[in-house]
């Protein structure tokens, strides 16, 4: 029940913000150029920073597996390195979006 009350208004709030978003004119000028270099500093920060947890529990997972079973330390080590790939690739998307958005414009007119 509290999953629901979460997600329904978690979605009424983004629907209230969608009006403002899509009401915005398409001409880029200064104030929204500043938005969308702040929008993707955050963007950013955030990638990283959950990047940085995923990776960090995976190699917390991987040491104690390793540490309880020592003969399989060779599949652990493949299936982190494989994960750690996947997590760092999830980062490089989202600095592959920023960079679009702060050099490609495609916001302007």
């Amino acid at each position: 029940m509290r999953k629901l009350i979460t997600v329904t208004l978690s979605t009424l709030v983004f629907l209230s913000f969608s009006s403002l978003a899509l009401a915005a004119d398409s001409t880029l000028s200064g104030d929204n150029l500043g938005l969308i270099c702040a929008a993707a500093a955050i963007g950013m920060a955030i990638a990283a920073f959950g990047c940085g947890i995923g990776q960090g529990l995976g190699l917390k997972a991987a040491c104690e597996g390793t540490a309880r079973n020592p003969e399989a330390s060779n599949k652990i080590t493949v299936t982190l390195i494989l994960g750690l790939a996947f997590i760092e690739s999830l980062a490089i998307y989202a600095l592959v979006v920023n960079l679009i958005l702060l050099f490609a414009n495609p916001f302007s007119g």
